[in-house]
């Protein structure tokens, strides 16, 4: 703290909420909490995002009141600061305090203009609080001022993990915002493993290997979310491989066709039938009813996909119906509108 020679009007006193380095003491004079002046200027540490407030005490030295007002200079943006007071009046004996706060943008680092080959980052600002007072039917004049430093400091959680006596030291939290900003990524990369793993989510390099993970082969004229979708679900649809829910559910991932399961199979825009019968048995069949006489195929089904026929390859789903479908049966397929 830099105090100007005492005018005998008025005592400036500061009291800073946040200093990094220097622990507060006692002062029996202004019973007040007050910090040691060495060194000579205080320093008020300034974490981009968040407000940070440094408390100018005055107290009226006369026996006269004082009209006073205050300004705030420094080679730092003007726009960080905000005064609760401009100008007040002091009581012969009164104390007043003068909140003076500050708030860094949240981008600072990431937007600050630095000239690499002139100089580098400011981070360290200097700032000058004046105290001007004037009697009544007199002129106002400087009477105060207290010099004080601005240091702006990323906060960084990693100096929790340290004893409190280090807390307090500016230089560890500096030392350890670089160790935080190099392994930092490494440990978002952990808490966000899950999404690695699942295809849905993973980055689309990484795609190849969780296919191959589930023996899963890719197919380039899929998009990528099929893709994405196939590889999630491929364990299931080698479960019901063979099966009319089976093929059902492969045909929906790799057309978008809805599966329709609250539909009957005719209304379904993925239908798959058969027309099954006992064949003609003697005494007991119906010709054109229960039984049909030549012209049967045995284990016969038929696909019919209701949808937009320019959107959906046609060789492509006959390519799946002949992977999942029993080696035995046959098909016929339908792609309509």
């Amino acid at each position: 703290m830099t105090l100007a020679p005492s005018s005998q009007s008025v005592l400036l006193d500061i009291v800073s909420i946040d200093i990094p380095e220097t622990e507060p003491s006692q002062s029996p004079e202004l019973s007040s909490t007050v910090y040691p002046t060495e060194p000579e200027t205080d320093n008020l540490k300034l974490t981009p995002g968040e407000t940070s407030e440094i408390v100018m005490v005055l107290e009226n030295l006369d026996t006269r009141p004082l009209n006073l007002s205050y300004e705030l200079t420094g080679n730092f943006p003007q726009h960080w600061c905000q005064m609760e007071m401009t100008e007040t009046q002091l009581l012969p004996g009164e104390r007043r305090s003068v909140v003076v706060s500050f708030q860094v943008e949240d981008n600072f680092f990431e937007n600050s203009q630095v000239n690499t080959a002139t100089e580098g980052l400011r981070l360290n600002y200097f700032s000058r609080f004046h105290v001007y007072g004037a009697y009544p039917d007199t002129t106002e004049r400087l009477l105060e001022f207290a010099d004080f430093n601005l240091i702006v400091r990323s906060r960084s959680p990693y100096i929790n993990f340290l004893p409190q006596i280090y807390r307090e030291i500016d230089f560890v939290g500096r030392f350890l915002k670089i160790i935080e900003t190099t392994f930092h990524p490494d440990v978002l990369i952990l808490d966000t493993l899950w999404a690695y793993l699942d295809p849905l989510t993973a980055p689309q390099d990484l795609l190849p290997f969780l296919a191959h993970w589930v023996g899963w082969p890719l197919e380039a004229n899929l998009t990528l979310e099929q893709q994405r979708r196939l590889i999630r679900n491929a364990l299931e649809i080698y479960r019901w491989r063979g099966t009319r829910r089976g093929l059902r559910f492969y045909l929906h991932l790799a057309t978008g066709l809805p599966l329709d399961e609250d539909l009957p199979e005719p209304q379904k825009h993925i239908s798959i039938w058969e027309n099954f019968t006992q064949g003609a048995i003697f005494g007991d069949s119906n010709f054109g009813e229960n039984a049909i006489f030549g012209g049967g195929k045995p284990f016969h089904f038929n696909i019919r996909l209701r949808g937009d026929p320019d959107s959906i390859d046609e060789a492509y789903v006959r390519r799946v119906i002949e992977e999942q479908k029993p080696a035995f049966c046959t098909y016929d397929l339908n792609i309509t509108a």
